[in-house]
Formats: structure tokens, C-alpha cells, sequence
């Protein structure tokens, strides 16, 4: 598959180059096309899997996140998510990854994440210590996903995703959901109230491991 040009109405990236990318979920190379931010020089990686997709492909929408996918941090089940994505993505021909450089800690950055990890060291969950912090719980935007989707000729897609942000985002801007599939990883001791405060606070598709305080 080989990347369109963006949209002309608004672009908000630019495509800039592909190449193949062998990983130890394919026998064959993803197609790795990179996408760069004309908002803040971001640089996005959309990963396409080997055949092409009868209807919509399977999407995973995979925001940065370096404590989860490189340092196979606990604390979250980023790391297990993209590597499960790119398990279905691989079995699933044409399957897109697209992978959002500079939303670290749901938008907030890297070294604010830590310091919400330090109030949540002491108590509070993800959203209240983000409010702490006079952050917002989610920073995130998707019109640079959308736009990327686009580019790669997916203007329908099977979206891989818990969150109901997600699939509302992309609707707005343009793309089509033809099917949500889940994404639930197990829990540890170190992630189960995270992923519960996801599921009370964001409406995340999760189960609860604690009961719900009445």
C-alpha cells in the first residue's frame, strides 16, 4: 500500500516516506509509512500489515507511550495493547497500526506523567492527579489520525479499541466505523485501579477488578 497524498482541506500532515519494516509478528514486512505534524513537527509511524483488506481493515489507534512499549512499565496495559495489536494486525491483511508520536500520559508529556505517577504514589487516581496538576484527564486529539487513515485509503475501519473517545473522535472527523473489536488485556497488581478508573471515569470497555463503592 502506497500513502496518498493528505487531504487538501486543512492538512495537518504530510506524508514523507516508506519502507518496509520486518517484525516477529509477520512473516512478511509491514509497510511502515511516516507521517509528520505540520502542528508541532510530531512524527507519526502508520504501520500496514502484508495483503490487502477485504472492506474495512482492523485499526489499532496506539497513543506514544515509552514507559509501556519500551520500559515495559506495570503501571499501564499500553505496552501488552500494542503488542497484541500488532498480533491481530499481522493476521489480519491490509490491518493498519498507526502509532501517535507525543501523546505521552493521554497528551500531557513525559515528565508530567511522572509527576502524576508521584500523586498517584500517593493516593490519587489518574484523572485526580492529572486535575492536581491543572492538567486535563485527556489531552488527546485524532484529526492527525483521521487525516493519516485517510492518506492510507481507509475512510471505513474495524477500530481495535476499549475507548469510546476513540471511535467518537474519528467519527467527527470523517472516517467511518463499520465495527468496534476489544482490546482487554489482564490486570496486574500494579495496573488494576488504573484500568478501573478507566472503565468508572472514561467508559473504557473493562472489567472491574474492584466492586463499585455504593
Amino acid at each position: 500500500m502506497q500513502a496518498r497524498p493528505v487531504t487538501p482541506q486543512k492538512p495537518l500532515v504530510d506524508f514523507v516516506a516508506v519502507a518496509d519494516l520486518p517484525t516477529q509478528y509477520a512473516l512478511a514486512p509491514f509497510r511502515a509509512h511516516a507521517f509528520r505534524s505540520r502542528l508541532d513537527g510530531s512524527e507519526h509511524l502508520a504501520l500496514v500489515s502484508p495483503g490487502v483488506a477485504v472492506g474495512a481493515p482492523l485499526v489499532r489507534m496506539h497513543s506514544e507511550c515509552l514507559t509501556g512499549d519500551a520500559l515495559g512499565s506495570l503501571r499501564c496495559d499500553c505496552g501488552p495493547q500494542l503488542q497484541e495489536s500488532l498480533r491481530r494486525l499481522a493476521a489480519s491483511a491490509g490491518g493498519i497500526l498507526v502509532y501517535l508520536r507525543g501523546q505521552e500520559g493521554r497528551g500531557i508529556g513525559l515528565a508530567n506523567k511522572m509527576r502524576a505517577y508521584a500523586l498517584q504514589d500517593g493516593g490519587l487516581d489518574t484523572v485526580e492527579a492529572n486535575h492536581a496538576l491543572g492538567l486535563p484527564e485527556d489531552a488527546r486529539d485524532y484529526a492527525e489520525a483521521a487525516q493519516i487513515l485517510q492518506a492510507l485509503g481507509a475512510s471505513a475501519v474495524r477500530l481495535l479499541t476499549n475507548n469510546p473517545d476513540k471511535v467518537a473522535a474519528l467519527q467527527r472527523h470523517g472516517i467511518e466505523i463499520s465495527a468496534v473489536e476489544p482490546l482487554v488485556i489482564p490486570s496486574n497488581p500494579f495496573n488494576a485501579s488504573y484500568l478501573d478508573t478507566k472503565a468508572r471515569k472514561f467508559g473504557h470497555a473493562l472489567p472491574l477488578s474492584t466492586p463499585q463503592k455504593r
